[in-house]
């Protein structure tokens, strides 16, 4: 039985309970920590666990009983939680962002091996079928080169989004909609298209006049022989979300649509599309094993099975790094103006947080903050029966 340690009962960590409570025979909430007085409570009893509640993570750092600590907190304390836990000897989930700078995330990374245990940082929607299908049918190479990729990151967020008291800042959030909402897309874009070389990027605050970070960003990433344009928002009605590839042969899509243009002699297209790509991929795509679990309770499993088994994590924190460099990379160009190279070395500004924090567009000042704030999370545009 694994036992584990939630640290940090805000909105998030509710998709971490219910995924945890799916496995009632592999692992057990054994303690909740929260800051806040009567929130970890609030939550043991919503979900009737037998757990022991907490103010501090470092109370739960000495019992030798937690296998498994679950750091879902606000970014700025991320990079804090994991490695006071991984140095107690405990392996430790990291919901995402990974941390708010490459000198955090290389922190924790040292702290991980010098402890021995296992990281995982949070990127669920690499267990999710259509995401899953659509890296399968890059990796399987039927559509040729990819040379112009789409990353439309668009999510809706209300004015009083940032009157919560840790969203909005720099130094609290560590960013805006590029680091906090799209690290779910530019994960998936550095997962499936590796690190590219450079990155020119523009920042924006177009509706939130109660934050200073960005609401909204448009960035070019430049690949050997390909362009990927990377949007974020959290001004998008309708949180269209999209990663559309277009390559040598065809385009394939998440949400997932694929089409294959023939050429006529003078290089237009045909009216209607070659349907033999896509029953070559509808064919491949049956032939995949099934998913058994999606989303957090998909990574979570995985990371349990890690536990049972000893092999390595899906989601490593080398992954969780490569999304920060790009996300810093982004936040780099938007503020000097200017085209960044990567990787980004540990002398460059950017690679700490005081050093972003100096660079970075202060858009507004934060003019709200209350501790809580009432209605759902949403996930983003997942449909059910997608591909």
């Amino acid at each position: 039985m694994i036992n584990v340690a939630i640290v940090g009962t805000g909105g998030i960590s509710h998709a971490h309970i219910k995924a945890y409570l799916q496995f009632p025979d592999r692992c057990r909430i054994a303690a909740l920590v929260d800051i806040i007085p009567g929130k970890a409570q609030k939550v043991k009893e919503q979900y009737g666990l037998d757990a022991e509640v907490y103010l501090d993570h470092h109370d739960i750092l000495g019992r030798d009983d937690i296998d498994l600590v679950d750091v879902c907190t606000p970014p700025f304390a991320h990079a804090e939680v994991t490695i006071n836990a991984l140095k107690s000897g405990k392996n430790t989930v990291c919901e995402k962002p990974m941390a708010a700078s490459l000198e955090e995330c290389d922190a924790m990374l040292k702290a991980r091996d010098e402890s021995g245990k296992k990281l995982s940082i949070i990127a669920q929607n690499r267990f999710r079928l259509p995401v899953r299908n659509l890296k399968a049918l890059l990796d399987n190479g039927m559509a040729g080169k990819v040379r112009h990729v789409t990353v439309n990151s668009l999510w809706f967020r209300g004015h009083s989004y940032y009157d919560l008291w840790w969203r909005g800042t720099w130094e609290k959030e560590g960013g805006g909609c590029t680091l906090n909402h799209a690290v779910h897309h530019i994960d998936m874009l550095g997962w499936m298209m590796g690190t590219p070389e450079k990155m020119t990027s523009v920042l924006a605050n177009t509706g939130h006049d109660n934050a200073e970070v960005e609401d909204l960003s448009v960035s070019i990433a430049e690949y050997p022989g390909a362009l990927a344009v990377v949007t974020a928002s959290v001004v998008d009605h309708g949180e269209d979300q999209a990663l559309i590839f277009q390559c040598e042969k065809a385009k394939i899509a998440f949400p997932y649509s694929v089409f294959c243009s023939q050429p006529q002699p003078n290089g237009f297209p045909l009216a209607e599309p070659d349907e033999g790509f896509a029953k070559e991929a509808e064919q491949f795509l049956a032939s995949l094993p099934p998913l058994e679990y999606e989303m957090h309770v998909g990574q979570l499993e995985n990371v349990l099975t890690a536990l049972e088994t000893g092999c390595d994590v899906a989601i490593t924190g080398e992954d969780g790094r490569r999304t920060i460099e790009l996300i810093t990379s982004i936040y780099k160009a938007g503020s000097t103006r200017q085209t960044v190279t990567l990787p980004l070395s540990p002398e460059d500004p950017f690679y700490t947080v005081e050093g972003i924090r100096e660079a970075v567009p202060h858009f507004y000042e934060k003019s709200a903050s209350v501790e809580d704030l009432d209605g759902d999370l949403s996930f983003g545009n997942f449909r059910k029966g997608e591909k």
